[in-house]
């Protein structure tokens, strides 16, 4: 019989006054019981209307059959027929705007928790499964990948499993992208990633590290001196954008990109086990609205700030952050400060030691659809903090589109690629991801990834 409720089990979680203090994931997950009641709430819709909210086409009401039957194996086996990363797609895509926002069940109460029946279906494999890597017949043929975030460890293991020669070429020390230097460890920590990661070696993937691609090789010499018959540029968006404001030069100003890179990827938050020790002081505002601000201060909270303030210059109703992430930070302490703007950053001797902003009010609709935040004359206030973190999102590097003149990019330095198979405009070159749209999602860059390398195949295969 299915289980009619109209809310979702809920998921255990740890103590707000705990969780801020440590770096240990917020949610720890269904129970094998609480997993099948959660299923037992699908109603296994003949016309399946979740599925089109998905960019990797994850057969979900297939999986959770599955899961309701307590086959965990089978079910974690029938999503990775579409998707190579279900651990971090359980954990950070936005279902509620994508798979779970067509769920027929959410119509009349909440929709079925696809997204927490993902990970933990993933995470019970990782406990008790086994991976069986069966590796194809090889093609001989070649495919560089450059950037090893979610489109292009999408691109490289859909590729590897037709039987192309993959070879990853990333610019860090450690593969994972964003996955790795951008979302904190108390929302996917990182030995899940590096799991996902081992599996693609098993299907023969080359991993090449500290490759930064347009300098140690351009993607000319990849085609051309390499050996490699086709492209994928999946390099995300890491070039920080800044309000250009006076003081954003000052010692404690950070972007985000640092600041959660120098967390996350060379672990500060272990500091003094790990010597990479970054400044914030009692007093942190970080700037701007979505995912990437909530993680900044959130983080901070972590490492021992006494107040955190999330400075933003709309309403609350318009925050792009994911309900949830907001939700968790109210809970965390986190001082939300909306409809402010930051005017200027003070200093003293080179140090932050405050920000000024005004208060704001929403006016007429912007081009995005959204009301235009306009000041209030006289309500200028100051916030004493040591630090400030931009985050207001961040551009594709220039480095690929500088160094490959023949390929066309738009105004905002994103490479121009057909959004139904990834084909920029040189002769075997595709994109996708960040580096394509700008800052999105996840799974978005993911099924970037897949349509990509769908496309090559269909190239290379002619």
């Amino acid at each position: 019989m299915p289980n009619m409720s109209l809310k979702k089990v809920p998921m255990p979680e740890q103590d707000p006054n705990v969780r801020n203090k440590n770096f240990m994931e917020v949610s720890t997950g269904y129970t094998e019981d609480m997993a099948v009641e959660e299923a037992q709430r699908c109603l296994n819709c003949k016309s399946r209307p979740c599925m089109k909210g998905c960019p990797v086409c994850v057969k979900i009401p297939e999986f959770i059959a599955l899961v309701a039957e307590r086959k965990f194996e089978e079910a974690y086996n029938k999503i990775q027929e579409t998707s190579s990363l279900p651990a971090i797609c359980g954990r950070v895509c936005p279902q509620e705007s994508q798979c779970e926002k067509y769920c027929v069940r959410g119509i009349k109460g909440e929709s079925v928790g696809i997204g927490r029946l993902e990970r933990f279906v993933a995470d019970w494999h990782m406990e008790h499964g086994e991976d069986k890597v069966e590796i194809p017949e090889k093609k001989g043929k070649k495919v560089a990948v450059v950037g090893a975030g979610p489109s292009g460890l999408t691109c490289a293991s859909d590729l590897a499993k037709m039987g192309y020669d993959v070879s990853i070429f990333e610019a860090f020390h450690t593969p994972g992208g964003v996955l790795m230097y951008g979302i904190p460890e108390f929302r996917l920590p990182k030995k899940i990633v590096q799991k996902e990661i081992e599996k693609l070696k098993a299907y023969g993937v080359e991993i090449n590290t500290n490759m930064v691609i347009g300098k140690v090789l351009s993607v000319d010499e990849l085609l051309n001196d390499e050996g490699f018959s086709a492209v994928f540029i999946g390099t995300g968006a890491g070039l920080p954008s800044f309000m250009k404001i006076e003081g954003e030069s000052l010692n404690g100003v950070y972007s985000a990109n640092e600041f959660l890179t120098r967390i996350n990827l060379m672990k500060a938050y272990k500091f003094p086990d790990y010597d990479t020790p970054i400044y914030f002081g009692k007093n942190v505002a970080v700037v701007g609205g979505g995912n990437v601000a909530m993680d900044a201060a959130r983080s901070a909270k972590r490492l021992g700030a006494e107040n955190v303030y999330i400075i933003y210059r709309r309403s609350e109703e318009e925050m792009p952050a994911r309900l949830e992430e907001v939700h968790h930070a109210k809970e965390e302490g986190i001082d939300f400060r909306i409809l402010c703007n930051p005017t200027k950053i003070l200093g003293d001797e080179g140090w932050v030691k405050g920000i000024e902003c005004i208060k704001m009010e929403l006016g007429e609709p912007d081009a995005s659809g959204r009301r235009r935040p306009v000041p209030i004359e006289g309500s200028e206030f100051c916030l004493d903090v040591d630090s400030v973190v931009i985050a207001i999102g961040q551009t594709p590097n220039p480095l690929i589109k500088n160094t490959t003149p023949d390929m066309e990019t738009n105004k905002w330095g994103c490479i121009v690629a057909k959004e139904e198979t990834g084909e920029t405009s040189k002769k075997g070159v595709y994109a996708g991801g960040d580096a394509v749209t700008g800052a999105a999602t996840v799974i978005l860059a993911m099924g970037a990834g897949k349509t990509a390398a769908q496309s090559i195949d269909e190239y290379l295969s002619k």
